[in-house]
């Protein structure tokens, strides 16, 4: 059976700020139910569609460099955005591909953005985004604990 709630980190740990979504994901990784299933990678591919197969809700976990301290939350649609490539897409278009290949229902899906500063090879995480870091957590065991409960009601 397929956990309900899927969260998906996007980031590369060697590339400072970067690693923002991997680390948030195994903050919450420790404490989570088995409705949830935690997956990370470097970037999203087309075949990330598949992991979407049978979820009642998504959130993806990324650095974001433009978005207000200390961190967005949005829900997001299907996009054809031309991110498509051999190699990455967005969210958005993750979920377009998603529709156009299994033709079902998408589940609800959120990104959760957190603010990053330094992105360069080697560096670690930086005192800005690890505030972030933590703000973000907080808020996503908030969510994460209102969403499992709303699933069970239903």
């Amino acid at each position: 059976m397929v956990a309900p709630v899927l969260l998906f980190a996007v980031g590369n740990e060697s590339r400072g700020d970067d690693a923002l979504g991997p680390l948030l994901l195994r903050h919450i990784q420790q404490g989570a139910p088995d409705t949830v299933e935690c997956l990370e990678d470097f970037q999203l591919q087309v075949e990330h569609a598949a992991d979407l197969l049978g979820r009642s809700q998504v959130v993806f976990l990324d650095a974001d460099v433009s978005c207000e301290p200390p961190f967005h939350f949005s829900e997001i649609k299907a996009a054809h955005d031309h991110s498509y490539s051999s190699h990455a897409q967005s969210p958005a278009a993750l979920l377009h591909t998603f529709q156009q290949v299994y033709e079902e229902k998408l589940p609800q899906c959120h990104v959760l953005g957190i603010r990053g500063y330094g992105f360069e090879l080697g560096d670690g995480l930086s005192p800005e985004a690890s505030d972030n870091l933590e703000q973000a957590a907080a808020f996503l065991s908030d969510w994460l604990a209102r969403s499992l409960e709303s699933l069970e009601v239903c």
